[in-house]
């Protein structure tokens, strides 16, 4: 997926913030510090950190943090957040590659369904994060997933190490709220719904459609599927988004309106839902996400798919 990171990084050189190790393309977005806020961010670990966010997660703390590649071991005598910026199909060798002492550092910020796959691995209560910052290319300057209706901004982190991440985004001039584990859960639910639905509705529109294009040609299409995949949400899980999930994930596409659409990491995101829908045919019960299955067996017939 594409993830637009704004990275307004902020930096108080009055303060005494060292500079000399940052990047030019972050120097020249400072702008100011907030007031009371601290240079001192938590040391980590991070795998991947040759990506989009995880260069921006290690840029942001001067040379501080181990970095490591998704191949390496972590190291066992290390301390701290090990923050995940890797494909979900990784997963599973970093934790492999991951000392048992240290498996409950690990800090997951992927896109997706992760939950039955964390429980299967004993890491269900491990840090998670829900990105709505992203970057389209690596230097970019990052964006902020504020919106219309959440203008406080919808990156969400909970677990044993929320308030390290939560510190390091806003550094970065981005907006980040811990929460508990029952709000993430809806939140998580949320976000899956969006990336679901949009790039659904987008990829079948043709080549080149933007999350833009769905929300301002395909409002009332995309609307439909996210109201059903909160329905079944429900029905299985028993979460409450409450009124108007439809309107604040149309207020997301429309602070991302560039991105572009296509289906990706089937199994970790639409899957979730075609599971829903075959676990209902072997029980003899009826679809609870017919829309969203015409839609994916559409796109297995014209090929959009990229597995």
């Amino acid at each position: 997926h594409k993830v637009l990171l704004v990275c307004a990084a902020l930096v108080d050189v009055s303060a005494g913030f060292r500079t000399s190790g940052l990047p030019q393309r972050l120097l020249k977005s400072a702008v100011a510090v907030r007031s009371g806020a601290s240079s001192e961010l938590t040391p980590a670990t991070i795998i991947g950190a040759n990506g989009r966010i995880g260069d921006l997660l290690a840029s942001l703390n001067l040379g501080k943090d181990t970095l490591v590649g998704r191949a390496d071991s972590i190291p066992e005598d290390g301390q701290g957040p090990i923050f995940v910026c890797t494909r979900n199909d990784v997963l599973s060798e970093v934790i492999d590659k991951t000392p048992m002492s240290r498996r409950e550092d690990l800090v997951f910020l992927q896109n997706g369904y992760l939950e039955t796959f964390l429980e299967s691995k004993g890491l269900a209560a491990n840090t998670q994060a829900l990105i709505f910052f992203a970057v389209s290319k690596k230097g970019e300057l990052p964006i902020d997933g504020k919106t219309d209706l959440n203008p406080e901004g919808l990156t969400k982190v909970t677990g044993k190490w929320g308030e390290a991440l939560a510190e390091r985004v806003r550094a970065a001039g981005l907006s980040c709220d811990v929460v508990g584990g029952d709000a993430y859960r809806v939140a998580m639910f949320e976000k899956l719904i969006w990336i679901d639905a949009f790039m659904l509705v987008g990829a079948l529109s043709g080549a080149g459609t933007t999350v833009g294009d769905v929300e301002r040609q395909h409002c009332q299409q995309v609307t439909e599927l996210i109201d059903e995949m909160a329905t079944a949400v429900a029905g299985k899980t028993g979460c409450q988004f409450g009124p108007g999930v439809g309107e604040r994930l149309c207020a997301y596409a429309r602070s991302v309106a560039h991105f572009p659409t296509a289906i990706k990491e089937f199994e970790w995101r639409n899957g979730y839902f075609w599971d829903l829908s075959e676990g209902a045919e072997d029980t003899g019960t009826a679809d609870p996400c017919p829309l969203h299955t015409a839609y994916c067996n559409r796109g297995l017939v014209d090929d959009v798919f990229n597995f």
